[in-house]
């Protein structure tokens, strides 16, 4: 009796102690998806930012604080346009809060520092918005996904604009840093005229006094230019107190945008862009999305928001595939690469580098009956569009 007294005991507390392994597994299972988000919160860029945050929130925020059915705890830090905090922010993401993703950034120069701590941890890292060259062809990464665009893509299809638009000669002007060089570049690959001169400015120039100056004088069609944040608008209203509009055409990307035409408004009516994502896009996402970000947050959405919340939808659609399990990379990436979710610019996959192929329009500013200013997206210029480098990945 002893004998089975003590068996009986031991039974006891052999399934007290695997019932409390199964609650512990449990909880760790429940454990939030922790996502990192490092984005420029500081200065006249700040916008961009904030349509970012505001962007992915919205997801979030209509899925009751879930993804894909998980949990999900978001860090949002400010890189302040400095690429030592944004590289000490990534790598506390990754080491201290052990983020399963991170989500970022606005500026390429931020996004080349904080690339390599993030992937070589196994991190994923997904980028709404920056996405150079650098990281397109040899060097791409089975850790970094871009949601927004390849850099080059967007000035190429400006270039095909100007080409159907029939000028002859163009100014480029690009602030000095690695997404204004691959927008030059861009725009030469595929402009059929003549680029009579280039010009690069700081990155957060203000006065572009000789600059204008000097295109005033280069008898040039049309000024293509990328500027975004506050650059864009301190350039569209002097090129318009110039009285520059009278001679040429004003085409850019990234610089009459909903993060801009707060502050540039009428001067910047008309004026023409290449994207692959307009808030007047005739497609019931996209249309459900422009609404209810509208009425949570009071202002007109752009394309940095509308990235994110694509962004957002992305994970979710892996995490869904996944059943959560952020463990298992190669299910993890298979499951992003597939791109199972509804995109508000309509078609979306990625190409083998991890970058978009989707379409592109010519974009024109227009002010709404209500007073506000958007971008519309006009014609379409290019179908499935995938960047240039992608043959160059061997991923």
């Amino acid at each position: 009796m002893i004998m089975k007294t003590k068996s009986k005991d031991t039974i006891v507390r052999l399934a007290a102690v695997l019932a409390m392994n199964t609650a512990l597994c449990t909880a760790a299972f429940a454990e939030d998806v922790k996502i990192g988000m490092v984005v420029t919160l500081s200065g006249p860029p700040a916008a961009l930012g904030q349509q970012i945050v505001d962007g992915f929130q919205l997801a979030l925020d209509q899925a009751d604080g879930k993804l894909g059915g998980q949990s999900v705890s978001l860090i949002v830090e400010d890189d302040e346009l400095k690429p030592d905090v944004a590289l000490l922010k990534a790598k506390s993401l990754v080491e201290r809060d052990e983020v399963d993703f991170v989500v970022g950034t606005v500026f390429s120069n931020m996004l080349q520092a904080i690339f390599k701590p993030v992937v070589q941890s196994e991190t994923f890292l997904i980028s709404p918005n920056a996405a150079p060259s650098t990281f397109a062809g040899k060097n791409c990464n089975p850790y970094f996904f871009a949601t927004s665009y390849q850099n080059n893509q967007n000035a190429e299809v400006s270039g095909m604009v100007a080409n159907e638009e029939g000028f002859e000669k163009v100014v480029v002007m690009v602030p000095n840093y690695q997404a204004g060089r691959d927008n030059l570049a861009g725009y030469k690959q595929t402009f059929k005229g003549t680029v009579v001169d280039e010009i690069f400015t700081p990155l957060g120039h203000q006065d572009f006094s000789s600059e204008l100056a000097k295109i005033s004088t280069s008898g040039a069609d049309a000024l293509f230019t990328f500027m975004p944040g506050g650059m864009g608008v301190r350039l569209v209203k002097q090129f318009e107190g110039a009285g520059l509009g009278d001679s040429m055409t004003f085409t850019s990307v990234f610089t009459t945008d909903e993060t801009t035409l707060p502050g540039q408004q009428d001067a910047a009516v008309g004026f023409l862009s290449a994207g692959a994502w307009a808030p007047n896009m005739d497609n019931e996402a996209n249309q459900a999305f422009v609404a209810a970000f509208e009425e949570k947050y009071g202002y007109v959405p752009g394309s940095y928001a509308a990235q994110a919340f694509d962004t957002a939808h992305l994970i979710a659609s892996a995490l869904e595939k996944t059943g959560g399990n952020v463990d298992d990379k190669d299910a993890m990436r298979e499951a992003l690469e597939a791109a199972d979710f509804t995109s508000v610019r309509g078609d979306f996959a990625f190409s083998n580098n991890h970058y978009p192929v989707q379409d592109f329009h010519l974009i024109e500013v227009a002010k709404r009956e209500d007073g506000k200013f958007w971008t519309t997206a006009k014609r379409t210029i290019v179908e499935d569009y995938a960047d240039s480098f992608h043959e160059e990945c061997k991923m």
